[in-house]
């Protein structure tokens, strides 16, 4: 049976620049859909990763990016910002021939092609749900990217959940703040609520258990319905009632333009990484 992964751009194998949480994600979506490890090649600096994605994944990691990357029909940049530019000028020789994906916040596809010498770059904005397979992730194709290359992009990653392509790179800043940072802001509320039971006399382990599924029901609710969110909201809000109260409070504390607010702050960290690390 031939691999569904098996297309044009990704038959001759897959390179990672980068061996961290976001290519892990990836590399193990890869693994269970059927990609062979000898197909996947990894270049990660740190000993102590290396020997955890060879233990993982049975994947002997390279410290440095060398000839054989030149195999790979896909690179998948999972560099830090303040890394891309230094791993690019080093890989970039062995890596033209490839179609390049970005996981990296806030370097621009224009930066990447000049530092590569190439116009074939997708840029996405994944989240770490990927971890377990629920992952989303926003992509950008330049105009070089062909649809053959888009569609190897997608099922690369749709192994790690769901994706949707954007018309515009500048709104993938957008996606950084919402969906890319958005997982840390399920966890803030997820350790107040936490917090809260824990001081109404539950135990931890309840408070937790609670906690997490109800994020869990409502998510998937929201998913489902066909409602809007205010609907939803107001279904479980009687006038009076304790959600009421608890809505009520939140409106007074003024959380929902602070919410807001942080958004917009992460929205504006993204577009000046791009200023900072990038090169025009």
């Amino acid at each position: 049976m031939t691999s569904p992964l098996r297309t044009e751009t990704t038959a001759y194998g897959i390179a990672f620049i980068g061996g961290g949480n976001m290519a892990s994600a990836i590399i193990g979506g890869l693994r269970k859909q059927g990609m062979p490890a000898s197909q996947i090649q990894i270049v990660e600096p740190w000993a102590e990763q290396r020997a955890k994605l060879d233990a993982e994944f049975g994947i002997t990691a390279q410290a440095e990016p060398g000839a054989t990357l030149s195999s790979a029909g896909l690179v998948v940049w999972a560099v830090k910002p303040q890394t891309f530019r230094q791993a690019a000028l080093q890989a970039g020789p062995h890596t033209g021939h490839a179609l390049h994906l970005s996981v990296a916040a806030g370097i621009r596809s224009g930066s990447i092609a000049g530092w590569l010498g190439t116009e074939r770059i997708v840029r996405a904005m994944p989240n770490t749900p990927a971890l377990v397979g629920k992952g989303m992730t926003a992509l950008f194709a330049r105009p070089a990217v062909t649809a053959a290359d888009q569609l190897a992009v997608e099922r690369v990653i749709q192994t790690t959940g769901e994706y949707l392509w954007l018309a515009q790179e500048e709104a993938l800043d957008a996606v950084t703040a919402l969906s890319g940072s958005g997982p840390a802001y399920v966890f803030y509320f997820i350790e107040a609520m936490v917090q809260a039971g824990t001081e109404m006399g539950l135990s931890r382990a309840q408070a937790h258990q609670l906690a997490v599924e109800t994020f869990v029901g409502a998510s998937a609710l929201a998913k489902a319905s066909s409602e809007p969110l205010e609907t939803l909201r107001e279904r479980v809000t009687s006038k009076g009632g304790t959600t009421y109260a608890a809505l009520t409070a939140m409106e007074q504390a003024g959380m929902k333009q602070h919410f807001k607010h942080a958004m917009h702050a992460a929205r504006q960290r993204a577009a000046k990484l791009g200023d900072e690390f990038g090169a025009d």
